[in-house]
């Protein structure tokens, strides 16, 4: 079998080596991630691997196996059109299963003087979609897949990978961005249809200025227009739910995120649009976040 290639991206606090046994997913991720620094020194904190699990599979219905310093040994393998959501999937699954400097929260995140909003839930809560609407209407987009709570400090690190927009929120996005911010279109996924998009260049430049929690939110997409408080139980449990190294960080991350729930206002919300949404945003965080 013909050598694997290589890149290198450093993603705030993180480096990854991605090394692939095609050339069209390579190029594809190195134009998509060409503004992110590109670390010289050849260290990295994790490798995705990205290959054919049978050696025909790299020829005859060419399919991609993820693997690298962690893997899933009963992941299903993607086809190779999807080699850019394999590599994505491969950077949160080392992140998820091996990352310790931080209490990694699913969730997304913006960030506007120097405060950080946070907004987690189930797939399909619509946070991927609000937190790109926002960092293009005067917020800093700092990721939208993991929050990166640090247990030291309670700071929130940036994490600055491409947004996975799925189904009808391509469409909404599509109307506001020039097509040089998007990926390819992605049909027939296992999570549906999905098109990355670029996070802005502000973003990327000061991916690794760190932003103080000041608003917790619990989204919810398809329901009229709410606002309910949440007991502090309820949102501890939920967020443990919504870690991946909870349980890892041990007594760290219980401090870590006792401290942050006792200090952030936390509230969920239900819409269904953007405009509502983020109406409501704009109000809670006028109202809470200080």
């Amino acid at each position: 079998m013909n050598p694997l290639q290589e890149t290198h991206l450093a993603i705030g606090p993180a480096r990854f080596r991605i090394a692939l046994a095609w050339k069209q997913p390579l190029e594809l991720l190195k134009r998509l991630y060409a503004d992110y620094p590109d670390p010289d020194d050849g260290f990295a904190d994790f490798t995705v691997r990205l290959e054919p699990d049978k050696p025909w599979r790299r020829f005859i219905r060419p399919s991609v196996h993820i693997s690298g310093d962690f893997w899933l040994p009963d992941a299903a393998p993607l086809p190779l059109e999807q080699g850019l959501l394999a590599a994505e999937m491969g950077m949160n699954l080392q992140m998820a299963l091996g990352w310790r400097r931080h209490l990694l929260l699913h969730a997304s995140t913006v960030e506007k003087d120097g405060r950080a909003l946070i907004m987690t839930g189930l797939s399909g809560s619509g946070k991927s979609t609000l937190s790109a609407m926002l960092g293009e209407r005067g917020w800093r987009f700092m990721g939208d897949e993991f929050a990166l709570l640090c247990p030291d400090t309670g700071q929130i690190y940036a994490f600055p990978r491409l947004v996975s927009l799925k189904n009808s929120a391509i469409a909404a996005m599509q109307k506001e961005l020039p097509d040089d911010r998007f990926g390819p279109l992605l049909k027939a996924t296992p999570k549906g249809d999905i098109r990355h998009l670029k996070p802005a260049a502000e973003a990327i430049a000061n991916m690794h200025e760190p932003a103080r929690p000041a608003l917790l939110l619990f989204p919810r997409f398809g329901y009229e227009p709410a606002i309910r408080k949440m007991g502090q139980s309820e949102i501890f449990v939920r967020l443990t739910q919504a870690s991946t190294n909870y349980v890892a960080l041990g007594e760290a991350g219980f401090r870590a995120l006792t401290e942050f729930v006792d200090q952030v206002p936390a509230r969920a919300i239900d819409y269904q649009s953007g405009a509502e949404a983020e109406e409501i945003i704009n109000r809670l965080w006028d109202e809470l976040a200080s």
